[in-house]
């Protein structure tokens, strides 16, 4: 395991996006699973600054997103929806290097990680309560491999979703598990900011526990992990 602490979200961004970017110049065919929400935001737009500056042959970077919660009459899920507007239409990946994961193919999915390779590098946040990808405290166990998660109608998970945003989830949600995502050859797994703290030294220093499912990343043979100053300001080592 590896960790970095950089003194600020900026710095934490310019990193990841070297360590991303790094994978993507690899004379070879490179997997890749990218993250969705707040945190990769900055890492996303220096990407694409640097991007739009080289003229690299991008045909043999392919995208697999590793969790998904569809929508009623939507054509794209949560993820997969974020992914597209965050870094795929503004970076003009072809959609022959996009491999949706979606409840429609999750059972098949894996054989496909397989066949194709395998994933090169999983880039990750962590949730204030502990979960990554859609592994939830209650709803995972470290044995899963890619599942599916029921999401009962009138549920808090329902109300929740449907809250954020404004349209109705389908009627389960899909995720790579935790023995799919050790099986990848590189994670990266970032954090910012105080309010990520405490589970930050949960993860990172106290037990190893299906309570705490981003504690099992620790385990990985490769996993870095970049924290700002304040996401680290509770580690003790």
């Amino acid at each position: 395991m590896r960790l970095v602490v950089t003194k600020d979200y900026d710095t934490m961004s310019e990193l990841s996006a070297a360590i991303v970017l790094e994978k993507m110049l690899q004379n070879k065919r490179v997997n890749l699973s990218l993250t969705a929400g707040n945190t990769p935001v900055g890492m996303y737009k220096i990407l694409l600054e640097k991007l739009a500056k080289t003229s690299m042959d991008m045909s043999n970077i392919h995208y697999y997103n590793f969790d998904e919660v569809p929508f009623v009459g939507e054509r794209y899920g949560m993820t997969m929806a974020a992914l597209n507007e965050a870094f795929y239409d503004p970076a003009e990946i072809s959609e022959e290097n996009i491999h949706e994961l979606n409840a429609g193919n999750y059972k098949t999915y894996g054989e496909k990680l397989l066949q194709d390779g395998g994933i090169d590098l999983i880039v990750m946040g962590v949730g204030a309560d502990g979960h990554f990808c859609a592994n939830m405290p209650g709803a995972t166990s470290f044995d899963r491999e890619i599942f599916s998660v029921d999401i009962p109608a009138g549920s808090d998970l329902f109300k929740m979703l449907k809250e954020t945003s404004g349209k109705t989830p389908a009627a389960n949600y899909v995720t790579f598990g935790p023995r799919t995502v050790l099986s990848s050859k590189h994670l990266l797994v970032f954090a910012n900011g105080t309010s990520k703290a405490e589970i930050m030294k949960e993860v990172l220093e106290g037990p190893i526990t299906e309570e705490i499912p981003a504690s099992i990343l620790r385990m990985h043979p490769n996993v870095t992990f970049i924290l700002d100053e304040e996401a680290a300001s509770l580690l003790e080592k």
